[in-house]
């Protein structure tokens, strides 16, 4: 069921080490499929805004993600999603964008606790 998904996503965001706040939206579109959008405000400024939106009828299943990680400045320190517009990307429709929108990266599909795990190491968080 779709609330479960929501309330693992909340007890990882608040378990995740250098959260200062997050402010999420769970929008349950049926009993397996759901859309999630907010943000998370770690310690040292930085954030990262969320979306999902995800069927977990049969595992998870992201029909469309984003995960923008920003400085404390609001420069894009990088963006992981699938939206479907490098198809030359041997891992096409996902990839990431690294500094600039120009800069995109072939990228395995990510999902919250990845890129998660990725910000505590970027920001030397244990």
């Amino acid at each position: 069921m779709i609330e479960v998904y929501f309330q693992d996503i909340s007890i990882l965001i608040s378990n995740t080490a250098g959260v200062q706040s997050s402010c999420i939206t769970y929008d349950k579109r049926s009993s397996y499929i759901g859309f999630i959008r907010g943000s998370i405000f770690f310690y040292d400024g930085s954030v990262l805004h969320v979306r999902e939106f995800v069927n977990v009828q049969y595992g998870i299943e992201h029909y469309m993600y984003a995960y923008h990680y920003q400085n404390p400045d609001g420069i894009m320190i990088f963006r992981y999603d699938n939206s479907p517009h490098f198809p030359d990307l041997a891992t096409f429709p996902h990839h990431k964008h690294e500094g600039s929108e120009s800069n995109v990266t072939a990228s395995v599909a990510k999902d919250i606790a990845a890129v998660l795990d990725e910000i505590r190491m970027d920001i030397k968080i244990s």
